[in-house]
């Protein structure tokens, strides 16, 4: 028998004078009194529930596992670090090609303490990141319904994993928590803030001398200032939860600290990757074209989605889940006594006061989680999502998820008539959404082949199922190394080429065959070199679409470029071309590069498929004053004056936009256009 408390109904009246105990289901009021008499019973279901969903998520995204080529990208970043050339791609050339900064030296630091293959660094990185934030989402739900030691919610509960399951069980969340890309961080990133903001609106609030915050709030302030270097977009979530720590009442002194705490790291950063890089933000917002607009595109990547794994239902079931059992909980639950406020309901002083101390709770928290999911979905579908499959949408549904990641069940003998009632809701509702859930996951699970026997397609939308496509082109059910990647058409034939080249050259891909390069090779000396003398350190330049492979399987040495612009600053200050497939929809034609690395004077060796008269106009159009201007911001020495003038113009650089056809580049910058080859010179 249960004890009755002072205060509840029938309290103080012997029991054979107390009204009958209203009529539950016999089989729920049996469950509910067993766990109300082992009080520990609820705290083991919910960490043994947690265990069990971060291991099915660890061994689903083990089973596949994979690097990315976009993976990759980062890893050549980190080669250069390790080799003192500087967070760079390609040496001699400050371009960031990395979208999140934290990522980047992660990997690099990681690799420093344990030594290991940067495949398997990336690997373990994200793949224990992707695992910490399941873990944070839940705990972070179960502190919003059950509260801390400081300010517990009433009433003892059942907190079953609902939400959370939808997320672990969705096919891209498996494939994204390894690929080498930083989707791990993110989600880890939005997990961490989830969990420590719901304490943080717990907890009283304790200010230390000096208006010094408490070591908890100091870290939030600190963690989401790291926002924007996570991901440039994620400086709208940053906003969103720095504004709720300044909103609360609190000091001057206090507010100024967070505002140091928060800001630093990134301000410093921001003013350095200004000088240094001479742009606001990495190249790959400038290729993609961060803020564009292409809602259609958005749209059909968003229902690209939604659409294979039937994600409406689990997410319409989940959300009514979790609206039962919060009423539920909240009838359940002994209403929380008014502080009240020494101010009278006419004082705008005081009534100021009261509207900050509210921004410290648990509503307030999770509506500005479920405003943050908001604008990240708006975002994404803005810019037109990705060519990726559900990557970029990844961190949006995480976020939707939060609030209902675990769903609570009241449990413990019935408070009254009304509470029964409620049970006689809730528990059917949530264990029929329990068990909906559990057989979505299942049917996706059984439906999605991880080692499909016909070769993925890109969609008319230009997306793509990024781990299924490199399975299949490389031969390998878990590419993971970048040696798995030789696999990939061209790529030995590259290796070989580059290796065996004694005189330098620029090697592009032959269009229409899997194995062949055009070898534009010198047909002068290298400065300073006699005729025919070989040079020892030959200029290799290398231009493919399939970056990370590319760069990661030769020396670092040897220069590479993609036409799109993610490591091709000249690539990524075009215009994007309409219609163009998202992520790829920038295209700098070959010549540019024949043309800047100077490889020929009189091309008698171009490959026939290359327009003579195209290099030279590229030539000329290279002289264009602010075109050298950008390639001097990034390519020149570095000196004080270098970086102060990279400081005052990066956004100008930034916005700072080329023709990709050499000619209409030559007529834009008023230059005299070269004269025109009436016979083609090319030999092959």
């Amino acid at each position: 028998m249960s004890e009755v408390t002072a205060g509840s109904p029938g309290a103080g009246r012997p029991a054979a004078d107390r009204p009958p105990a209203p009529v539950a289901s016999r089989t729920t009021e049996r469950i509910t009194e067993r766990i109300a008499e082992r009080p520990r019973a609820e705290p083991a279901a919910f960490w043994g529930g947690l265990v069990v969903v971060v291991a099915v998520f660890l061994a689903g995204a083990w089973q596949r596992r994979w690097i990315a080529d976009d993976g990759l990208i980062v890893l050549r970043t980190v080669r250069n670090l390790i080799a003192g050339n500087g967070p760079v791609f390609n040496a001699g050339e400050r371009v960031e090609s990395n979208t999140s900064t934290l990522w980047t030296y992660l990997v690099y630091l990681t690799h420093e303490v344990v030594g290991y293959r940067l495949e398997l660094v990336a690997l373990g990185l994200a793949l224990t990141l992707s695992m910490v934030a399941v873990a944070c989402a839940m705990l972070g739900t179960r502190v919003m319904y059950r509260g801390t030691r400081h300010a517990p919610a009433g009433g003892p509960m059942l907190l079953l994993p609902l939400g959370v399951v939808v997320y672990i069980m969705l096919p891209p969340a498996r494939d994204f928590a390894s690929s080498g890309l930083e989707t791990g961080l993110v989600i880890c990133w939005i997990g961490v803030m989830w969990l420590g903001l719901q304490r943080w609106a717990r907890a009283p609030h304790r200010e230390y001398r000096f208006g010094l915050p408490a070591v908890g709030t100091a870290a939030m302030a600190f963690i989401a200032g790291l926002g924007p270097l996570v991901r440039p977009e994620l400086a709208l979530a940053a906003v969103v939860f720095l504004v709720l720590l300044a909103a609360s009442r609190q000091s001057w002194r206090h507010l100024g600290w967070l505002v140091v705490i928060a800001g630093t790291v990134p301000v410093v950063y921001q003013i350095w990757r200004m000088s240094y890089y001479a742009l606001p933000y990495p190249l790959t917002a400038v290729a993609k074209d961060a803020g564009g607009s292409k809602w259609d595109k958005g749209a059909q990547y968003l229902w690209d989605l939604l659409s294979p794994y039937v994600l409406l239902l689990p997410l319409a079931v989940v959300l009514v889940a979790g609206l039962v059992s919060l009423w539920a909980v909240r009838r359940s639950a002994p209403a929380a006594p008014d502080s009240g406020d020494a101010g009278g309901d006419d004082d705008e002083v005081g009534g100021l006061l009261r509207l900050r101390s509210r921004v410290r709770s648990t509503p307030v928290v999770t509506i500005a989680f479920l405003v943050v999911a908001v604008i990240m979905l708006a975002y994404v579908t803005r810019v037109g999502g990705d060519f990726m499959h559900g990557r970029v949408l990844l961190p949006s549904v995480f976020l939707f998820l939060l609030p209902v990641s675990v769903v609570p069940l009241p449990v413990g003998p019935a408070r009254g008539a009304d509470d029964a009632r409620v049970r006689r809701v809730a528990v059917p509702v949530v264990a029929g959404a329990w068990l909906v859930v559990v057989g979505w996951a299942v049917a996706v699970e059984v439906a999605q082949d991880p080692f499909r026997d016909e070769p993925e397609t890109i969609t008319a939308a230009g997306i793509v199922d990024e781990r299924q496509y490199y399975i299949q082109r490389t031969g390998h059910r878990h590419p993971l190394l970048a040696d798995d990647y030789l696999d990939f058409p061209r790529m030995r034939a590259l290796v070989r080429e580059v290796s065996t080249n004694r005189t330098g050259a620029v090697f592009l891909p032959v269009p229409g065959f899997q194995d062949r390069w055009d070898v534009v090779a010198y047909d002068r000396p290298m400065p300073g070199l006699q005729p025919f003398e070989l040079p020892d350190d030959p200029i290799k330049t290398v231009v493919f679409l399939n970056l990370g492979m590319t760069s990661m399987n030769l020396p670092l040495d040897v220069d590479v470029y993609d036409t799109v612009g993610l490591a091709s600053p000249l690539a990524a200050h075009t215009d994007r071309m309409e219609d163009g497939r998202i992520g790829h929809d920038k295209f700098l034609p070959y010549d540019w590069v024949l043309a800047r690395t100077g490889v020929v004077e009189d091309p008698v060796n171009f490959p026939r498929w290359i327009d003579v008269n195209w290099v030279n106009q590229a030539e000329v159009a290279l002289t264009c004053p602010a075109t050298e201007a950008l390639i001097d911001s990034y390519s020149g020495p570095l000196t004080l004056e270098k970086r102060w003038s990279n400081l005052v113009n990066a956004f100008s650089f930034a916005e700072y936009r080329i023709n990709r056809i050499p000619a209409y580049e030559v007529q834009r910058c008023g230059l005299p256009m070269p004269e025109k080859v009436e016979k083609y010179q090319g030999t092959r």
